[in-house]
């Protein structure tokens, strides 16, 4: 049997963790550490063991609402597509789940636990007591070549490539531009503009991430510029062993007849295969990265809570934060 036993986040742990080959960005220091200054959230670090043998490791963050202590593998709103478990081939990802139950709840003393783990599947999840949601995300596979990439993406997506590099649209490399951050979330507050909403997190978010990972040399900063040298689109990509995700992008309004997003993604991956990267992840299922050529995946969000009432109290919670951006929205709007 599967059990959990919680370990403190040293250099030899974090080192033991990256010998694995389900390895992702969200499981190094760098990441958790980041996760956890923008959310006031304490790492929670485990091993899954068996019979005295260590078979994986489990990383969530353990964060506080209402008084109530959360387990968070990840939680909605951290920006964070997935956590949970590394484990060895042989290891059943139903039984790490399994384990998991106990040890947030008798453990940790946790009221309330969610998880996304990259190689859980929906049938790993039954019978288990857990809530999930389907939330797929669109990847592409980066082993063709570049022709064949590009020959997979809708038409009307490789021509907004073309028509970017005829109009002189250029992308450049900002990675280490103290200017990115505030770049970047200008164009957010403009993209969430159109829809009449407000972006859902600050720009100290934006900096505490390019912060934590640039010195691991983990995150691809992206910036496009027009004929005339003005920035009108921006991406940030973090990236580690064979996967590079795509966390945010943006651009304005009234430079989008330019296309420099799809040139973005198209350069990002470009970047990306050149370095042995064999994945782009868009962190999402969103219908219009189909375009690109991705295949969906499925990753359910799963979550369990002590009690009926936490349960009420989490979904309560999300509705209220999507009513407080829709406000907020409005009063800047007429401001």
């Amino acid at each position: 049997m599967l059990r959990l036993r919680q370990v403190e986040p040293t250099a030899a742990g974090w080192a033991d963790r990256a010998g694995y080959d389900d390895r992702l960005i969200f499981h190094t220091p760098e990441w958790v550490n980041f996760v956890a200054e923008s959310q006031g959230a304490e790492p929670v670090l485990a091993e899954v063991h068996a019979d005295g043998q260590t078979l994986g490791h489990f990383t969530g963050l353990l964060t506080r609402r209402y008084g109530l202590r959360i387990l968070g593998s990840p939680m909605a709103g951290w920006t964070t597509s997935y956590l949970g478990f590394q484990l060895r081939p042989e290891v059943s990802r139903r039984s790490a789940v399994a384990a998991l139950l106990p040890f947030a709840f008798d453990d940790i003393g946790a009221a309330h636990l969610e998880i996304r783990d990259r190689g859980t599947t929906e049938a790993d999840l039954h019978g288990l007591g857990l809530r999930w949601d389907t939330a797929p995300t669109a990847v592409i596979g980066l082993a063709p070549d570049e022709d064949t990439l590009f020959g997979a993406m809708a038409s009307a997506c490789r021509r907004n490539i073309r028509k970017a590099a005829k109009s002189g649209v250029t992308i450049e490399d900002a990675t280490g531009d103290p200017l990115f951050a505030a770049e970047f979330y200008d164009q957010l507050r403009d993209v969430f503009a159109k829809q009449n909403l407000v972006p859902t997190y600050s720009v100290e978010r934006v900096e505490s991430l390019i912060r934590h990972l640039t010195p691991a040399g983990s995150v691809l900063l992206l910036r496009a510029r027009d004929p005339d040298g003005r920035c009108i689109a921006t991406a940030i990509l973090p990236w580690h062993h064979r996967t590079m995700y795509f966390w945010g992008g943006a651009s304005y309004r009234e430079h989008q007849h330019l296309r420099p997003n799809e040139t973005l993604i198209w350069h990002a991956l470009r970047w990306a295969k050149a370095r042995g990267v064999t994945e782009f992840d868009f962190v999402g299922g969103n219908a219009y990265k189909a375009k690109y050529g991705t295949t969906e995946v499925p990753v359910p969000w799963a979550r369990r809570s002590r009690s009926p009432l936490v349960a009420r109290l989490r979904d309560a919670a999300k509705q209220g934060y999507a009513l407080k951006q829709r406000a907020t929205a409005r009063v800047i709007g007429a401001a």
